[in-house]
């Protein structure tokens, strides 16, 4: 006589015939090996590390320093119909907040006569590339002054150190 028990604890027990002489049981537990995607499998890993090792493979690789003042040209992906091709977008980062993968900069740049700003996410996909044109020399965190200001009093100091 061969029984078969599923209980809800992932535990499964085998119970032999018992006029064999011998009552062998077995417990099997269920895998303790999890796999994200198609990468290593993780062992007994928190739902907070495994947040954190999927957010490490998404960061971009190949930025260069930033800091608040540089001048920088960021290539932005821009799709138009089934065509994608590469915009760049120059001038000067004014904030940066966050950090780690939703880390953001603030370019601010004059078009024609009038500050446009635009907020990109450092390491998303539509951001092609970022490059560091010009070092500039302030002494703040954030240079929302400069939104007050109207031309060459717009201007930042350039910094050759760095």
């Amino acid at each position: 006589m061969s029984v078969d028990s599923k209980e809800p604890s992932s535990k499964e027990v085998k119970v032999e015939d018992e006029s064999s002489a011998s009552v062998e049981s077995e417990v099997k537990v269920a895998s303790e090996t999890k796999s994200i995607g198609n990468t290593t499998p993780i062992k007994n890993f928190s739902p907070a590390e495994i947040i954190k090792t999927f957010e490490d493979s998404q960061l971009s690789k190949d930025l260069p320093d930033i800091y608040v003042g540089d001048t920088v040209r960021v290539g932005v992906r821009i799709s138009e119909g089934n065509k994608e091709r590469v915009q760049p977008y120059e001038g000067v980062v004014i904030a940066k907040r966050h950090g780690g993968i939703h880390q953001t900069i603030t370019v601010r740049r004059i078009f024609q006569g009038i500050g446009v700003e635009r907020i990109f996410l450092v390491h998303s996909p539509q951001v092609a590339s970022i490059k560091v044109e010009r070092r500039g020399k302030v002494r703040r965190a954030k240079l929302f002054y400069l939104r007050e200001r109207v031309g060459k009093a717009t201007r930042v100091k350039q910094r050759f150190d760095r």
